[in-house]
């Protein structure tokens, strides 16, 4: 047989051998589906079959104890897993409390929980990817549901007569208040048993989450919508609390009504039932994510899961505070290294086990930050002087580091007449800027750059080239002691050491202008998202006036320098560099959350110079001098031994 018809045949029984496994996990996700849905009716429907302790409906505590039994059944048949023991416990626990007729909130709140540990035991998709289309809910609904359902959703219409258990009626406030979009779409998706309620799983997912989206809908008017919207306009904290379409999905207005009021909660689902846009991926704000989860790292610092609640801390800087702060940065500088500062407080207080009262007090006062940070990125805040302003000082300050130490490089090849390595170093430096635009064409058209690979970049970047400073640093020292350098030109390098050094040279100059390229580049996404294109477009080019002129300046005067005073200077510039990136360099493994945080509130933050208020930059940067002098003392050794 051919090696083709081989293979061919091997695919066709590995394919035979798959399809039934395949088919298993289905019914092993729907099976779970279906346990989660019937859990999700019981919280729904409880009060209606027991209140205060007596059946008000035996039909519906029939129903209750037949369904509370059957997810029992469900859950034993589903794969174990580690959570099967608890789940099959907690099946219990809520079958006793039914048979007990306990109160409609305890059984609500165990048919909740339950729901929750079988989601994360069996993960199933909680949410649209996109905001669905309410226009097509609209004519789904007409054409399959209005026949039972009316309408309106009243449980009216012509098909209703004599169904036993009658349609739900969508437009019954009191349920609705209970159930979430995502149980609406379970519901439209398996069908319920026992009911004439069918499953509309031929429909596509997407048509699906329309219909779930519409009938959740029915029970709240419009007045009660737009009072919705201007809650959503003007309380940031509730834009907080349903930060993406999959907190939507999972939210009930009853749910929401414990945090922020009956009313509230209720105009909040109204608005966002009918706009769900208003929480997708492009409305869903980086402060909003902030703000949940930091409100969750409290919530878990509070029940003593302290991991957790610095998991979470992290979370609400890399996820929530990392992506708006280029724009904050360009916008205030300050108030962006206010919010950094407190960030990195919380976190060490959370590591440090403080008092709950004290991580209270940082997070109210992060809440508040993150408010004024809101303002300060508000669309009216945009102008064309700001983003001129942004634009030029972003480029300037970062360039501005990567030009001294090219600079330095190329007067120095200069000064030894070795001006066949230059093409070196200009290779460095432009493939950089090359580097940094593929950069920024990935992460706006192929992937996402998220905060955690941003810092991690420039904390390593820094700590590389702060250690390949420090050497050159050392190297230039010596060459500025008497007789060092005529010595250096007499003793020429050779063919292989003097290739090693350009392709040396080559890496340097690369490294530290990717690095600024890779920042000034994400600064430059925020700002351009903005729309004021000309104004920044304009602060860059200023800025390369700018860093063009500094650089015909430092080149200019170090021709006319002594060439042992050329290197002095030069050393001491470079070891200074060395110095200041390693405190960045820290400064973003912190905020990346690979190195602790433990705060020196006596020493002021000095972006410029890399000093952070922190024990472990404070180290990395006395380190780092204290192995600068003593390269600086070795060579001044070495080169008077050899005068």
């Amino acid at each position: 047989m051919p090696l083709a018809s081989r293979m061919f045949a091997a695919f066709l029984v590995l394919a035979a051998l798959a399809m039934p496994a395949m088919a298993s996990a289905q019914q092993q996700g729907a099976s779970a589906q279906v346990a989660w849905r019937l859990l999700d009716y019981i919280a729904v429907d409880y009060p209606a079959a027991v209140a205060d302790g007596r059946v008000i409906s035996a039909a519906e505590y029939a129903e209750m104890r037949e369904f509370s039994a059957s997810v029992r059944e469900r859950l034993a048949a589903l794969p174990a897993t580690s959570a099967t023991p608890q789940l099959l416990k907690d099946a219990d626990v809520l079958i006793a409390a039914i048979e007990r007729r306990a109160p409609e909130a305890e059984v609500g709140q165990r048919a909740r929980a339950l729901a929750a540990e079988l989601l994360r035991a069996y993960p199933t998709p909680l949410a649209p990817s996109a905001p669905p289309d309410l226009a097509r809910g609209a004519t789904l609904y007409a054409e399959q549901c209005a026949s039972c359902h009316g309408a309106t959703g009243a449980a009216d219409g012509p098909g209703a007569k004599g169904l036993e258990p009658p349609p739900i009626a969508f437009t019954d406030l009191a349920r609705a208040r209970e159930r979430s979009l995502f149980g609406l779409y379970q519901v439209v998706s398996q069908g319920l048993e026992g009911t004439a309620m069918a499953s509309y799983g031929h429909l596509s997912p997407e048509d699906r989450w329309a219909l779930a989206f519409y009938v959740g809908g029915l029970a709240f008017d419009a007045r009660s919508a737009e009072a919705g919207e201007r809650l959503w306009r003007e309380r940031p904290d509730l834009r907080g609390r349903v930060p993406d379409l999959q907190a939507l999905t999972q939210a009930t207005p009853a749910g929401l009504a414990t945090a922020i009021g009956d009313a509230d909660a209720g105009h909040i689902t109204a608005y966002l039932r009918r706009h769900p846009e208003a929480v997708g991926p492009k409305a869903s704000g980086g402060l909003d994510v902030a703000r949940v989860k930091l409100a969750e790292s409290l919530a878990a610092y509070r029940t003593g899961d302290r991991k957790l609640a610095q998991e979470l801390a992290l979370s609400a800087y890399l996820d929530g505070f990392e992506p708006v702060e280029p724009l904050l940065r360009a916008r205030d500088g300050a108030l962006m290294a206010k919010v950094e500062a407190a960030m990195g407080g919380l976190r060490a207080s959370i590591s440090r086990g403080a008092p709950e009262a004290e991580v209270a007090d940082q997070a109210r006062a992060l809440q508040a930050l993150f408010d004024e940070a809101e303002r300060a990125l508000a669309p009216e805040r945009a102008s064309a002087a700001s983003a001129f302003l942004g634009a030029f000082t972003i480029l300037l300050r970062e360039g501005v580091e990567a030009l001294l130490i090219v600079i330095a490089m190329i007067a120095f090849l200069r000064k030894a007449e070795r001006q066949d390595v230059l093409p070196y170093v200009h290779a460095g430096w432009i493939t950089a800027l090359v580097g940094g635009a593929l950069t920024w064409g990935a992460a706006t058209y192929l992937i996402s750059i998220s905060g955690a690979s941003r810092e991690l970049t420039e904390g390593v970047g820094a700590l590389v080239s702060a250690v390949v400073l420090i050497s050159v640093g050392v190297w230039m020292h010596g060459k500025a002691q008497a007789g060092a350098w005529q010595a250096y030109i007499r003793d020429k390098l050779s063919a292989a050491r003097s290739q090693r050094s350009a392709w040396f040279l080559f890496l340097l100059a690369f490294i530290v202008v990717y690095r600024e390229a890779f920042e000034t580049i994400l600064f430059y996404a925020a700002l351009w998202s903005q729309g004021t294109h000309l104004a920044m477009l304009s602060g860059a080019a200023a800025a390369l006036v700018a860093l063009a002129l500094i650089a015909w300046g430092l080149l200019s005067y170090s021709r006319r320098l002594p060439i042992a005073q050329f290197f002095a200077y030069s050393s001491l510039l470079i070891a200074a560099l060395a110095v200041v990136l390693a405190g960045k360099g820290i400064a973003a493994l912190q905020e990346a959350g690979v190195l602790a945080v433990r705060p020196l509130p006596a020493i002021p933050r000095i972006e410029a110079l890399g000093v952070f208020p922190t024990w472990e930059g404070l180290i990395a940067q006395v380190l780092t001098l204290l192995a600068v002098i003593a390269g600086f003392q070795l060579v001044g050794r070495q080169a008077r031994a050899r005068a």
